[in-house]
């Protein structure tokens, strides 16, 4: 109980206001996942058994409300009053679909500032090929993660283009040797 309580804090530093809409989503998957109640926001609350259902069943439609009742208080506590007060009397994935649906303009604004950084990316001079070739595959995954895949050959120009000056001999033998490389 005390590591989910931990975990916990994630949401409490950073309280959904809107604008931060990914990175809050992260935060609650993270703590919902270990309190084992993730799949709550990813399905719609299941119909009630009939009354002449199995015991089972309506055990666990009973438990499956318990836990969307727990995800719900954690989405709403960790939202500031406006957003409380919009999401209070929805359910945990209701409440996730609504928000999603508000705030689907923040996975382009992340798409454009990860490929702002990407297309400026340049390594400087002295510095760790290594890291920076790295830094690049990573922001290169981080748009494949938002839907913006990119064909090999424009990933390894990319990174040719931003080596400094000094490596012109490098990126003259890479294109004249039809070098394939292909990034993780």
């Amino acid at each position: 109980m005390s590591s989910a309580l931990s975990l916990r804090s994630i949401l409490d530093a950073n309280k959904l206001t809107g604008p931060n809409f990914a990175d809050w989503l992260r935060n609650l998957r993270i703590v919902l996942k270990s309190e084992k109640l993730d799949h709550v926001i990813n399905s719609p609350l299941p119909k009630a058994p009939v009354d002449d259902a199995p015991y089972d069943e309506h055990q666990a439609h009973r438990s499956w409300m318990d836990e969307a009742n727990v995800a719900q208080c954690i989405m709403l506590a960790s939202m500031n009053s406006e957003l409380q007060k919009q999401h209070e009397y929805m359910d945990a994935y209701t409440i996730l679909i609504h928000l999603q649906e508000l705030y689907h303009v923040e996975g382009r604004t992340a798409r454009y500032e990860i490929s702002k950084e990407l297309f400026r990316c340049k390594m400087a001079e002295g510095t760790s090929v290594n890291d920076h070739v790295l830094k690049m595959i990573n922001l290169i995954e981080r748009l494949g993660q938002l839907g913006f895949v990119m064909d090999g050959e424009l990933s390894q120009d990319l990174v040719l283009q931003s080596l400094p000056d000094s490596f012109s001999q490098f990126v003259v033998n890479f294109h004249m040797n039809k070098m394939d490389v292909s990034l993780p």
